[in-house]
């Protein structure tokens, strides 16, 4: 931080600082002094005559003098605002009386949001960033709505209300004019009351029956219009189709990928009649071109790696299979034969899934195209996944490219391969090729592989590529290929401007991965797109069209065969209750795993997410080499990172660099959803020797340096008291 910066802050804490000093002072005088006793019904009627004697012969003053003492009361939030809108409409006729109570009380509310937001916003937002994240998307979508709802129905004192909400990102516009609009009802109502001044003895005197009716039916107003918006909206949207009168399926979903398993599997649970449409494979991609296929040779090069280890052990080596490559790709299409039958038509069949083999085509809200055959249903979940990103770079098509979907086909080892991408996937294909026996040169455009986790993971799986001999060039953008006889070249520039000439025999594209979202009729629909390609989906995995639900990559935001499975329960759930109850899809415990060697397992913030959302936090750091059973299995390359709030023992991430950190991982998975910390995760036996001990380990580094040092020195004078 530099020191302009710095004195910059300085200034603005000290103001701060200043600011909430003046307002204890305020408060004390106004307790000491019991300014609030002269802002009572009671008193008030004692002065109406004077005060009233007064505004006719100085009219403009009592004004201004009226309008100076609300908005200061208001501002510093002193009992007395209901008293001396009661006194505006004594003195006052009923329209001038209205309009300064207006403008006096949003002038002196708005003027407590702005200090309340100076004094408290970024200590607040530091404090609890989940909290506000969670409320400022809220208001994001219907901040004018809550302010609205909040004014017209006082369930909270509007001094709250003008505190709570400085502290997200609402606009001052915003607050200013939903504010007003939803406080004038009530200071209509009060306004006119202050004509019979003389007969209130308290504020139930008000609140008469037929006033308090008809406040409930003005909070109810901006939910009429907001049911009626919808309708509207609905109507506007579905005009276009004719509505089946009865439906062949309560639900169809398309695509049979891992989020459309999931959501027929729940759907036929439900005894409710679901079909299911698949134009290509049961499984989908993580079945057939993912998770399965790339964990099967991810293994065998690991054990091929493993008997290169056999040396240090007392046993000889063995120099790696490089001409049987043809027989490690049997075991991948085996791996898959054996889970095929788990997600096979026989099998969900048998659940009571109606399973259609074909290309959907929807064509209206309740219909869809099966080739000839039309189907109706009163739900529809889409579930078409994501395909491989392919740039449009110059002579692609003559180099025969490779990607994660067709990597599968081959026959022989390539001499020579190219990644294209430092993502997990070309990170785990790039590590598993060059154990098996290929040279690899992993090519990414960014300056570190994997950035979405922290440097320091990103250099150490670097290191480790590199001490395994693969070629890694960061900073460098492929710019087109080039073809010379029978050798295929790329042609990668750096963030300098120098070009490299890279030979290869094959190369393998992993930059990324593109929604399905065309061929189906969502576009005829018109379904709506976010800006990058995935559908629009709400928190209830609703489309634009309420009947129509989402789930899996091909809505985001998480690409993950976990996370697809996770929606499609929430997707499933809605489309067959939802007239009774719906229920927001939970994002906030996201874990991941990259399998590499160590495999990199994560969940909730690492440091590089905390500090880009401003949250302040402790980083616990537990190395492997000090692990027993990982020193015993060769397996003490990695480490324990965990992000706790600061000063707390909760848990705000984890990230694991470990052999197997994929299950290690899972009880900080089940410490986040369960909300216990680090202290319970020291209070837990763990089995010795096990790779499990990292976890406990790492909260004993947390607990030893939470400790106050102050404590500590007592009990060191308590113990040498003690040997006295």
């Amino acid at each position: 931080m530099s020191k302009t910066s710095r004195t910059k802050k300085t200034v603005k804490n000290t103001l701060r600082l200043i600011t909430f000093l003046l307002g204890i002072v305020i408060a004390i005088i106004s307790y000491r002094y019991n300014i609030g006793d002269y802002f009572t019904i009671e008193n008030a009627k004692l002065q109406q005559q004077n005060l009233k004697a007064f505004y006719q012969l100085y009219p403009g003053q009592t004004i201004l003098i009226y309008a100076g003492i609300y908005i200061l009361i208001t501002t510093i939030s002193i009992p007395g605002a209901t008293v001396l809108t009661l006194l505006g409409g004594a003195l006052f006729n009923f329209w001038v009386g209205l309009i300064v109570v207006s403008f006096c009380s949003i002038i002196g509310a708005s003027l407590a949001f702005i200090i309340s937001r100076f004094i408290a916003k970024e200590t607040i937002e530091q404090r609890f960033p989940t909290i506000i994240n969670k409320i400022n998307d809220g208001i994001k979508k219907q901040g004018a709505f809550y302010i609205l709802t909040l004014r017209l129905v006082p369930i909270f004192p509007f001094f709250i209300v003008n505190m709570v909400t400085s502290v997200t990102q609402l606009k001052l516009s915003t607050f200013f004019w939903a504010s007003q609009l939803g406080m004038l009802p009530g200071t209509a109502v009060y306004v006119n009351a202050g004509k019979q001044l003389a007969s209130i003895q308290s504020a139930a005197d008000i609140l008469s029956a037929p006033i308090i009716v008809s406040f409930i039916l003005i909070a109810a107003f901006p939910f009429v219009v907001k049911g009626g918006l919808s309708w509207f909206k609905n109507a506007n949207l579905y005009r276009r189709y004719k509505k089946p009168a009865t439906f062949d399926y309560n639900v169809v979903v398309i695509g049979a990928g891992s989020g459309g398993l999931v959501a027929s599997y729940i759907a036929a649970a439900a005894k409710a009649k679901v079909a299911l449409i698949e134009k290509d494979k049961m499984g989908g991609d993580c079945l057939n071109t993912g998770c399965v296929p790339s964990k099967a040779l991810i293994k065998t090069a690991s054990l091929v790696h493993n008997l290169e280890k056999a040396k240090k052990i007392g046993l000889l080596s063995v120099k790696p299979y490089t001409t049987h490559f043809s027989n490690a790709m049997k075991h991948v299409k085996a791996s898959i034969k054996a889970i095929e039958p788990h997600d096979s038509v026989k099998r969900y069949s048998s659940l009571g899934v109606e399973c259609f083999k074909g290309t959907a085509k929807i064509r209206s809200p309740w219909e869809i195209a099966i080739g000839n055959k039309i189907i109706t249903t009163k739900n529809i979940i889409i579930s078409t996944g994501a395909a491989p990103f392919v740039p449009p770079l110059k002579n692609i098509e003559k180099v025969n490219y490779l990607t994660s979907d067709t990597v599968w086909n081959l026959k022989t080892l390539p001499k020579r391969l190219v990644v294209l991408g430092g993502g997990p996937i070309g990170c785990e294909l790039a590590m598993a090729f060059n154990r098996l026996g290929s040279a690899v040169t992993q090519v990414e455009v960014n300056s570190r592989i994997m950035r979405v986790e922290d440097p320091e993971v990103s250099d150490f799986l670097t290191q480790k590529f590199k001490n395994e001999g693969i070629n890694i060039l960061t900073g460098h953008r492929a710019i087109e290929f080039q073809v010379s006889g029978k050798t295929k070249y790329l042609i990668a520039q750096s963030t300098s401007g120098k070009k490299t000439k890279i030979p290869f025999d094959e190369i393998l594209i992993s930059i990324g991965r593109r929604p399905n979202a065309k061929g189906f009729g969502a576009e005829d629909l018109g379904i709506e797109l976010r800006p990058n390609g995935t559908i629009a989906a709400n928190e209830f995995m609703q489309t634009n069209y309420p009947n129509i639900y989402v789930c899996g990559d091909i809505t985001g935001p998480f690409q993950f065969t976990h996370t697809a499975g996770h929606q499609a329960y929430y997707a499933a759930f809605n489309a067959l209750y939802g007239k009774f109850k719906k229920f927001k899809v939970d994002y906030n415990v996201i874990p991941w795993c990259t399998y590499t060697d160590p495999e990199i397992a994560s969940v909730g913030l690492n440091e590089q997410r905390a500090q880009s959302q401003g949250t302040e936090y402790d980083l616990t750091t537990y190395d492997l080499k000090g692990l027993d059973r990982a020193v015993t299995d060769l397996a003490n390359e990695g480490f324990v990172r965990i992000l706790t709030r600061k000063g707390s023992d909760k848990i705000l991430g984890v990230t694991i660099v470990a052999a197997n950190a994929s299950t290690l991982i899972l009880e900080f998975i089940a410490a986040m959803k369960n909300n216990f910390g680090l202290k319970s995760i020291l209070a837990t036996i763990h089995i010795y020797p096990s790779m499990g001990e990292a976890n406990k380990a790492a909260a004993g580094i947390w607990r030893k340096k939470s400790i106050s040092p102050f404590w500590l020195n007592v009990s060191k004078r308590l113990h040498d008291f003690a040997r006295r």
